[in-house]
């Protein structure tokens, strides 16, 4: 079974692009809902976290991102610490991929898609057969920024800033999608890609 890594910076149209590989019946594995799943509710993976960064990150055996965040990026050592997380994290996010990777594979499946938005930093790239990042201009990505997460324009572009830059993902990646343009131009990239890279 072929494993796409997907990538691609906040903005990017990511999500869209795993929504149109799912229409086309390719199994996508979500891990930012994998990190949500396992961290709402009680486990290794809570555990390691309040060990790490106190028990006032874990309210009613769920984790307290609102907490967790203020610790993480209000520190001087933000950087640390957010390496720290993201160690303790990737860890169990990434077991929980493999376990799913097996079920796919046994189901017969020929493809499955990861949408990993750190595949570089947590290591996952030499786990695919292929990588694809997804990449948008800074004004594009500005826009959907601030009208998804209703945040100003300053703290989208931090948020951009904070992230590798669409110009190493190109550098690194197997293939690129450009989603500059409208839903059914991306489509249409999507789909042509589905040609390149099937098995």
């Amino acid at each position: 079974m072929k494993v796409i890594g997907l990538c691609g910076g906040s903005g990017s149209g990511k999500g869209a692009v795993s929504e149109i590989f799912a229409e086309n019946l390719i199994p996508v594995i979500d891990t930012d809902a994998i990190y949500h799943s396992i961290t709402s509710t009680p486990g290794e993976c809570l555990d390691a976290i309040s060990s790490e960064f106190g028990s006032s990150v874990v309210k009613n055996g769920a984790l307290d991102r609102p907490a967790l965040a203020k610790i993480v990026f209000s520190s001087k050592n933000s950087e640390s610490l957010r390496l720290k997380l993201n160690g303790i994290t990737h860890k169990f996010v990434l077991a929980e991929v493999e376990r799913l990777l097996s079920v796919y594979e046994k189901a017969g499946e020929r493809m499955c898609v990861v949408d990993v938005p750190l595949l570089f930093e947590s290591g996952f790239d030499k786990r695919c057969d292929i990588t694809v990042a997804v990449i948008a201009d800074i004004e594009t990505r500005i826009l959907r920024i601030t009208n998804r997460d209703g945040i100003n324009r300053e703290s989208a572009f931090a948020r951009i800033n904070s992230q590798i830059s669409a110009e190493e993902l190109k550098s690194r990646v197997d293939f690129v999608i450009e989603n500059n343009s409208d839903l059914s131009e991306l489509r249409g990239a999507v789909l042509s890609l589905i040609e390149k890279i099937k098995p």
